[in-house]
């Protein structure tokens, strides 16, 4: 794509990968790859996904054990019970790249441009999605063109079935605000397109515009990317809440501390362990009172977009009902109009009959338009 100024246009490529961590690792090199820029790579993290699956379940997965009455149905290791399942995969791969090796050579200097873009993209991805879990990440330079390789391992809380926390990439996606909606309209393909628009956003920075080839699902509207974001965020809300509520200090144990007056003066004593309660009590309180007024305000203004974007959606419904309707008495109109030319081609044409019978009567041969209608009349009666 040719430059507009300083303004170059370039595509996003968003992939599935095979998830092989030891070429992306380069344990294992093929032969595309050129070693002499293989130190230009940028490793964010390699970590062994057993030790992962270790962190994140284990506890969960105790949790569970103890749960069961029947030997049979614990689970010995979680990471071996993914691994030969056929439920879930143990871990997912994402690729993402800018342009193409034409346009973004890795040792071109708009290729450079390419790698500091997705730098800077990839240092926010785990804050922006608490629920995949980056275990292997990684930036490749020694190739045709740059791109990313990013290895997670997708996990929910809260779950109702099996280990309270699992392995799911349906159920983490959700919890990050990606509901599924119609056909073809997945967690996954929402979670896609915002990461397009998350990856597009920092190209603009750099004075690279997204060039989208057309497609149908190419990135999301404006509308309905605003809604996603903000169905985001009041889940994000709504999780920062229920830690506040597990993080409170026990009421009761406050409303018992006994207090004792120190003789001869106005001030009281209490014990050390019930000092220590007040204190934290007042401490986390203070910080709840703060917290909960800031998301307080937050959850307010996603309310309130949500709802400006509801409306909009009403009006937009509202306009297609009436092109609907005008469709209608278009179609209506059209129809009279037809029956209209129709009854005017009949009335010239019976003019010119009536014109040829004057001119056959004045010639003398009306006689034949009696006899023809007589041989009509007896064609009818056979």
């Amino acid at each position: 794509m040719e430059r507009k100024g300083s303004l170059i246009k370039r595509t996003i490529s968003v992939m599935l990968g095979k998830g092989s961590v030891s070429h992306n690792s380069r344990k294992f090199k093929a032969e595309n790859i050129d070693g002499e820029r293989t130190s230009q790579n940028i490793t964010y993290c390699n970590e062994p996904i057993k030790q992962v699956y270790h962190d994140l379940f284990d506890d969960a997965l105790e949790r569970y054990n103890a749960k069961q009455k029947r030997a049979d149905r614990r689970i010995d290791n979680y990471y071996e019970k993914i691994r030969t399942g056929k439920q879930e995969k143990l871990f997912y791969e994402v690729i993402l790249q800018i342009g193409n090796k034409d346009n973004m050579a890795a040792i071109s200097e708009d290729g450079q441009l390419a790698a500091k873009v997705l730098d800077e993209y990839m240092r926010d991805f785990q804050q922006r999605n608490p629920n995949l879990h980056v275990f292997s990440a990684h930036l490749h330079m020694d190739e045709a063109t740059p791109h990313l390789h990013i290895d997670f391992v997708p996990f929910a809380t809260n779950s109702k079935r099996g280990l309270d926390t699992r392995a799911s990439l349906k159920q983490a996606l959700a919890e990050q605000g990606f509901a599924g909606g119609a056909r073809g309209d997945t967690e996954w393909s929402q979670w896609v397109r915002s990461e397009k628009e998350q990856l597009s956003q920092v190209m603009g920075r750099h004075d690279i515009e997204w060039e989208q080839l057309g497609t149908h699902d190419e990135h999301l509207s404006v509308v309905n990317f605003k809604k996603e974001e903000r169905t985001k965020e009041v889940k994000v809300l709504e999780k920062s809440i229920a830690k506040l509520q597990k993080q409170q200090v026990d009421v009761q144990a406050v409303e018992h501390i006994d207090v004792k007056n120190v003789p001869l003066s106005s001030k009281v004593m209490l014990k050390k362990e019930d000092y220590n309660t007040l204190v934290t009590a007042a401490k986390k309180y203070v910080v709840q009172v703060k917290r909960e007024s800031k998301l307080e305000k937050a959850l307010a203004a996603a309310e309130k977009t949500i709802a400006g974007l509801k409306q909009k959606i009403s009006e937009l419904m509202n306009t297609v009902a009436s092109l609907t309707k005008q469709l209608d008495q278009y179609r209506s109109v059209r129809g009279q109009l037809d029956r209209g030319k129709l009854q005017s081609e009949n009335t010239e044409l019976r003019k010119q009959n009536n014109i040829f019978k004057s001119i056959i009567e004045q010639h003398g041969l009306g006689h034949l338009l009696g006899r023809n209608k007589n041989q009509r009349q007896e064609r009818d009666a056979l």
